[in-house]
């Protein structure tokens, strides 16, 4: 399981991986890490007083941009950014016109000069990261299922605050919503380290940004798990192990280390995904994915211009594809321990869903607004910050998100 220092190396951003797709990314101690983690998590939702004392739970909120805002430690100046902070060319904005430079694209562009006017105020301590929930013209008024609801649509879904309540009176007296989750520390940009321990108690109250961590809190207790719910995953964790000691430890370093082979694995599976079909049946799933990657090269050789390319691009694809080929078994109970970790998750977030949230969420599509849980949940450990696991229901919401137009970035 990649660490947030092996990320940062990689990839500043902090894309976070799905907790089955450790298996591809990370191998045996992926693998391992992942069944271990799930196993931390039943314990702490069935009262295990260790277990809870090692794990916390964020709230993953499907904000939109990512914001990186605090003091450059390289000259004291306060900054925002997007992605690409980190970078060597990195596009920092001190003023309105470094963001008219370097983000011209309207949506960015106004979020942005937003984000610097007003996070200014908070007195931010270092370098933080958040999701943009919304500015003050985000805000709409929604009648959903008789309830008057103030909403705002930062990405996929909508967020819905009873209209009447003191939330929605702070939010509409804001000029801005954001979520924090990530800090970073370090004496330069370049080797800052993130955690997801950030502390906002203490920045400044103002009245111009509506702000909060992601902590996840369960203020009902309706996320306990029952004997009955623990005994159901302690069975599927014990098939992940029997399953792990049947892997060829080989395959799994294989595909750890050819990103190439990675990323096509997953790109067929996410390809799935859009169309709301899960892993059904692994071995299926191997054959689909060999038919997937023979007609993605043919149309890759065709592109091609002259006959000698396409000879020798052939030859690369077909030795390519012969690893799947030849591994057929091996793939198959890969998929198979991925659906076993899903089923582990998705019991884990049915329970994380029971807890009244601080809104409302739905999707919202042709027909209206559908009552749909909030994105997902990360998983972090108290004992060691670098390790983490994202619980997302793919199916659920990742496909609407594939899906999903990015009203922010409109223009960009």
């Amino acid at each position: 399981m990649q660490s947030f220092k092996q990320y940062l190396n990689e990839d500043k951003n902090l894309h976070l991986e799905h907790i089955e797709d450790e298996v591809l990314n990370n191998g045996v101690d992926g693998t391992r890490q992942a069944i271990n983690f799930l196993r931390g998590l039943r314990d702490m939702l069935a009262g295990s007083t260790k277990s809870g004392k090692q794990v916390r739970i964020t709230v993953k909120w499907d904000g939109a941009p990512a914001i990186f805002a605090g003091t450059n430690p390289e000259n004291n100046k306060f900054f925002v950014g997007t992605k690409g902070i980190f970078n060597k060319d990195a596009k920092l904005n001190y003023t309105p016109e470094d963001i008219d430079r370097n983000h011209p694209a309207e949506g960015l562009n106004k979020k942005l000069k937003t984000a610097l006017e007003f996070l200014s105020e908070l007195n931010i301590k270092g370098v933080i990261q958040g999701d943009m929930m919304y500015s003050s013209e985000d805000l709409q008024n929604e009648t959903i299922d008789g309830v008057n609801y103030l909403t705002f649509k930062p990405n996929t879904i909508v967020y819905a605050v009873p209209k009447d309540s003191d939330l929605a009176k702070e939010m509409l007296a804001s000029k801005m919503g954001i979520v924090f989750h990530t800090k970073y520390n370090g004496d330069t940009l370049a080797d800052m380290n993130a955690s997801f321990d950030i502390d906002i108690s203490g920045m400044n109250k103002t009245p111009n940004v509506w702000f909060r961590d992601a902590e996840y809190e369960d203020v009902s207790g309706t996320a306990s798990m029952t004997e009955k719910e623990t005994a159901q995953i302690t069975g599927i964790l014990s098939g992940a192990g029997r399953l792990f000691r049947q892997l060829n430890p080989n395959i799994l370093k294989f595909i750890q280390n050819h990103k190439d082979v990675n990323i096509r694995i997953k790109t067929y599976t996410n390809s799935k995904i859009r169309e709301g079909r899960p892993i059904e049946n692994p071995s299926s799933h191997v054959n689909g994915l060999i038919k997937y990657l023979k007609e993605r090269s043919e149309k890759e050789i065709q592109k091609l211009k002259t006959e000698k390319a396409k000879l020798r691009k052939g030859k690369e694809f077909r030795e390519f594809i012969k690893f799947f080929q030849n591994n057929r078994r091996q793939l198959s109970m890969i998929f198979e321990m991925q659906n076993l970790l899903i089923a582990c998750k998705l019991l884990i977030l049915r329970k994380l869903e029971n807890v009244k949230t601080l809104t409302k969420t739905f999707i919202q599509d042709d027909d209206g607004f559908k009552v749909t849980n909030p994105e997902g949940f990360v998983a972090v450990d108290k004992l060691k910050s670098d390790q983490y696991v994202k619980l997302v229901d793919r199916l659920e919401f990742s496909r609407q998100n594939f899906n999903a137009a990015k009203n922010w970035s409109k223009g960009a």
